[in-house]
């Protein structure tokens, strides 16, 4: 399919937008600004938002009415760009139409913060969940957009039997860029600024091979929960999320893999600018209320 109209026009203007590969980029300053933008646009309420210490990392903890279920979340942006702010009103989203509390991990960024430091966040962040009186024993969810799928597939991976679920939007999981789609479908986000976040992200050579950076190369995929995968037509990341999922299915984990045609990657979080962007929210929120309800019924029954 061609670029969906919408996405087409965001490839338009994005060109207009300085590249992280230019020597004039700076980090601070795209930090500041894609702060400002978002905290710009409209936020739902929520009935409770907590900043918090979760086990030393900074997160944001989201709380609506009746919750039954926690998602941890952690936000994309290569490693290196957004935060918790950035990433507020598309927690908002995710908490109010899924009904769970959403901690939102602020967890460190390279280059200032290199490799191992996210995972480990992530690591922190998850002990500290299960020390919350409120939290501890409810279904808990990984879920991540971009280099926040990474990480949140990374966090089920490093906790085998800790989530009952793990959702992942167009996930960045391979630092080779060895998939055809790097050559096929890159419209939006250039190859070139792919391995850019990488080498911001990479400590040293030796860390591309880490499973902890490179989950493909994983040799616990079979441990893994239901998984939902997420991925976009015209995205570089789109094939190495596809073999994600045919690798997760291989493994016999159950795996449920859409791809939104005519789309491009990051349109997840703009539902002002993607007609896909909510109706994508409800289909992740739906998919883990179907996993939490299920998990609730087998933790119950007799045996």
């Amino acid at each position: 399919m061609a670029l969906h109209p919408q996405a087409r026009k965001a490839v338009e203007e994005s060109r207009a937008e300085t590249s992280v590969t230019d020597p004039v980029f700076d980090i601070d300053t795209a930090r500041k600004q894609d702060r400002a933008a978002a905290l710009a646009q409209p936020r739902e309420p929520v009935a409770e938002v907590r900043d918090v210490d979760a086990g030393g990392v900074p997160a944001r903890l989201y709380l609506p009415e009746g919750y039954d279920a926690v998602v941890l979340h952690a936000h994309g942006g290569g490693f290196v760009l957004n935060d918790i702010d950035v990433h507020d009103a598309v927690a908002r989203r995710l908490a109010n139409r899924s009904g769970m509390a959403v901690l939102s991990v602020d967890y460190r960024r390279p280059p200032e913060h290199r490799f191992p430091a996210a995972p480990d966040d992530l690591t922190a962040a998850v002990a500290w969940l299960g020390d919350q009186p409120e939290l501890a024993g409810l279904p808990t969810f990984a879920h991540g957009d971009s280099a926040g799928g990474n990480l949140a597939l990374v966090a089920a991976l490093r906790h085998p039997g800790r989530f009952a679920g793990v959702a992942l939007i167009y996930p960045f999981l391979d630092p080779s860029a060895f998939f055809d789609s790097y050559r096929t479908a890159a419209d939006g986000f250039d190859p070139a600024e792919a391995a850019w976040y990488w080498e911001q992200y990479t400590g040293s050579a030796a860390d591309l091979l880490h499973p902890d950076l490179a989950p493909l190369r994983s040799d616990r995929l079979g441990t893994l929960p239901p998984t939902l995968v997420v991925t976009a037509e015209h995205d570089p990341l789109r094939d190495e999320g596809e073999h994600l999922a045919v690798l997760l299915a291989e493994a016999g984990v159950e795996v449920v893999a859409n791809r939104y045609l005519g789309l491009v990657h990051g349109f997840w979080r703009h539902a002002d600018l993607f007609d896909a962007a909510e109706p994508l929210m409800r289909q992740v929120a739906g998919w883990m209320r179907m996993v939490a309800e299920r998990h609730d019924s087998n933790r119950l029954r007799p045996r």
